[in-house]
C-alpha cells in the first residue's frame, strides 16, 4: 500500500492536476497548509457535495500529510466544480455512511479497494 501511496503522490497526482476542481471534473482540490513547513499545498480529492461539505474517502487512511496538515490548521480551502469552499469543522463518518454518500457507479470499486476510511468536511 506504501508504494501505491507514493506513486499515486509522485505520479497520479501531478496528473489529476491538471484539471482537478474545475466545472465539469469529479477531482476537487483541497488546499492546505503545511503543519511543520507553513507552505501551502493542493491535492486533488475523490469527493462527494453533501448538504453542509463535502464527504471524503481517504483511500490511504488519516495519517496521509495533507488531511494531517488540515486538522492541524483547523481549516482548508475545496475547490469543487470552479468555486472555493471554506471548510472548518471535519468529522470522521463510520464506513457504512460513507459508503452510501457516494454514487453507486463510484461504490463498487471503492468496495473493491477497501474503503473504510471516510471524513466529513464541512464548509463555514
Amino acid at each position: 500500500m506504501e508504494r501505491m501511496r507514493i506513486f499515486s503522490k509522485r505520479v497520479v497526482n501531478p496528473l489529476v492536476m491538471r484539471f482537478a476542481g474545475s466545472a465539469h471534473s469529479p477531482f476537487a482540490v483541497v488546499r492546505h497548509v503545511g503543519r511543520r513547513s507553513g507552505r501551502t499545498y493542493a491535492t486533488p480529492l475523490l469527493l462527494v457535495p453533501v448538504a453542509d461539505g463535502f464527504v471524503i474517502e481517504l483511500t490511504y487512511g488519516f495519517a496521509v500529510d495533507w488531511y494531517r496538515n488540515v486538522v492541524a490548521a483547523g481549516h482548508c480551502t475545496i475547490l469543487w466544480h470552479g468555486r472555493a469552499y471554506e471548510c472548518d469543522a471535519f468529522e470522521v463518518v463510520d464506513p457504512g455512511t460513507g459508503l452510501r454518500t457516494f454514487p453507486a457507479i463510484l461504490r463498487f470499486p471503492l468496495r473493491m479497494l477497501g474503503a473504510r476510511d471516510f471524513v466529513k468536511m464541512k464548509m463555514q
